[in-house]
């Protein structure tokens, strides 16, 4: 069911599907609008499941407040409009990021962080330069999907993570998480791994998986092992009392 919520006067588009514990999802860029039903349908028997477009993508409001910090107070907003106490929160290609820096400042809120193809906290340039060259080299697919966003939304929000990963005590909040963190990448993806197993591996409870032979959107040619996959350690995640 979609549903637009008001934060001061910005319109936000959300849409909750499912039924169980609270999953919010953070779409990748920055700057894509929704595109993660793919996953939603893998687990909304386990999961009440909200997606949302950030500002400056799809049916949000273009309002210029693309920044890293405002991104995390409007998903805390979302939490509170749906009434949910405790999340799980996930995320693709980006949005693992996000859901990071988001289980770092609000971890009284978070009891699983889920990451998909994604996640990581350095500005390496080799890094960037391996990507571009695999991007000319083999392009990559989006299963046709055309994201609609305001093109300041990738700039502010990639300029806020960089400045936000200078934080001196980032590498010590990091390994303060005390919530399972499930890292799910692809063995084929045109982006290094390496710097999502160096974050799984910083987080007491964290756990790296790649699927073999998958890119980046594991969903369009590895769908059942990425659900089967998800379902294990979600499950593995919400409360034996909600399991039942």
């Amino acid at each position: 069911m979609d549903k637009i919520l008001n934060n001061n006067g910005t319109k936000i588009w959300t849409t909750v599907n499912g039924q169980g514990f609270p999953l919010i999802l953070c779409n990748g860029g920055p700057g894509c609008d929704d595109y993660l039903e793919p996953v939603l349908k893998m687990v909304e028997d386990l999961c009440q499941v909200v997606r949302f477009e950030p500002r400056g993508c799809g049916r949000s409001d273009y309002d210029g407040n693309y920044d890293l910090e405002t991104t995390l107070g409007d998903i805390d907003f979302i939490r509170k409009e749906y009434n949910f106490n405790q999340i799980i929160i996930g995320g693709h290609s980006a949005g693992p990021d996000v859901a990071l820096a988001y289980t770092i400042k609000y971890s009284q809120n978070v009891i699983g962080l889920i990451g998909i193809a994604g996640g990581r906290i350095v500005n390496d340039r080799e890094w960037s330069k391996t990507y571009h060259e695999n991007l000319e080299k083999y392009g990559e697919d989006h299963g046709g999907k055309i994201f609609q966003a305001d093109p300041k939304v990738n700039k502010i929000g990639s300029l806020s993570w960089r400045e936000y990963i200078k934080n001196p005590n980032l590498l010590h909040d990091i390994s303060s998480i005390n919530v399972p963190a499930i890292f799910i990448n692809a063995g084929k993806d045109i982006r290094p791994n390496w710097p999502t197993q160096q974050l799984a591996n910083l987080i007491r409870k964290g756990e790296y998986f790649e699927i073999k032979d998958a890119a980046h959107s594991i969903w369009l040619t590895h769908y059942d092992e990425l659900k089967t996959l998800l379902r294990e350690k979600i499950k593995n995640i919400i409360p034996d009392d909600r399991n039942d």
